[in-house]
């Protein structure tokens, strides 16, 4: 594991595409190592990505620009959410085209792998500080499985969870409220034809994406808070219990009220292979100093883990050692159907 320029070690999740060295064939042309500093460049927010063209919005002008991204960029990943400087025409007319020459630091990444077994991290959004589990509480039914991997996701990319429990008017909540109160996540609950106070006072002034299953009620929710969306809505398959995938890529949407919603694509996996255990551990500052009395190699799901004496000690609840224990095992690859 590398070091920062302080000797701190770095977790395995700052690394990404550019950390990767590209060796120019034989037809380049030499790299000059100065390049443009861009002090002209336009500010622009990703809301949009589309086969390799990025829609910008302008905060100074309210503007949407469309925009390529520079050749200078190289391997450099863009993504929703992601803050940019622009230059070329940012007129935003018709048939305009701008370049993206700069992706400002990041405050977060949220990421996903294809499977557990799938080294390759996938950048899901970039910048957001809330990531809001939409969970129905029936038709679908409910799976507790996909949201502990949710959860992990959110823990190693520091972002603070909130399950928002849909179709109430359907079942109760309180069996799944229950469940993830030891971990202390916030919830929300909303019914068909219900207020939605609640939840715009938990998305009011922060950048939230929304992660869920299709079906779940997740396009419903973001038509409804922001009127002229305009996302698809889908039906669920009376036969599987599964909605329809209906939005096909991320796209960010201001809130009246302020803030802003990113909403992603139905899932049905959520791949944990780039998560470390000791990312979801620190999760759980009450649990994680009594792992240093565990073995070597400690996976903390077997008989030999010392968690369970720290537990009975009273140093810690027990229900939040098997809520860890479930994250843990989510992130092994237990299957997502329970």
């Amino acid at each position: 594991m590398g070091a920062d320029a302080g000797g701190r070690p770095l977790r395995r999740r700052e690394y990404d595409e550019d950390d990767v060295r590209v060796r120019p064939g034989k037809g380049s042309r030499p790299r000059t190592r100065r390049r443009p500093a861009h002090e002209n460049a336009v500010a622009g927010f990703v809301v949009a990505v589309d086969r390799g063209r990025y829609t910008c919005l302008s905060p100074s002008t309210g503007t949407l620009i469309t925009a390529m991204k520079a050749r200078e960029l190289g391997r450099k990943g863009i993504v929703v959410g992601d803050r940019v400087a622009l230059v070329g025409d940012v007129s935003g007319r018709p048939d305009s085209l701008a370049r993206v020459v700069r992706v400002e630091p990041r405050t977060s990444m949220l990421r996903r792998t294809a499977d557990d077994t799938d080294d390759v991290e996938r950048p899901v959004v970039a910048n957001a500080d809330q990531l809001v589990i939409v969970t129905a509480l029936a038709d679908p039914e409910p799976r507790p499985r996909m949201i502990d991997r949710v959860l992990v996701a959110a823990y190693d990319a520091e972002i603070d969870p909130l399950l928002c429990l849909t179709k109430a008017d359907l079942a109760s909540p309180d069996g799944l409220v229950a469940l993830y109160a030891p971990l202390g996540v916030p919830y929300v609950v909303v019914s068909k034809g219900g207020s939605l106070d609640g939840l715009r006072t938990a998305l009011a002034d922060r950048i939230s994406v929304l992660v869920g299953h299709s079906g779940v009620g997740k396009s419903t929710l973001v038509n409804a808070l922001v009127p002229d969306a305009d996302r698809a809505v889908s039906q669920v398959n009376p036969v599987t219990g599964r909605g329809r995938h209906t939005s096909t890529s991320a796209v960010a949407l201001e809130l009246p009220g302020g803030g802003w919603i990113i909403d992603t694509p139905g899932v049905r996996s959520f791949g944990l292979a780039h998560v470390s255990m000791e990312t979801v551990l620190a999760a759980f500052p009450d649990l994680a100093p009594g792992s240093v009395e565990c073995p070597k190699g400690c996976n903390h799901l077997g008989e030999e883990c010392a968690l369970d004496a720290w537990a009975a000690a009273g140093h810690a609840d027990p229900a939040r050692l098997v809520s860890l224990r479930r994250l843990l095992a989510s992130r092994e690859g237990a299957p997502d159907e329970d």
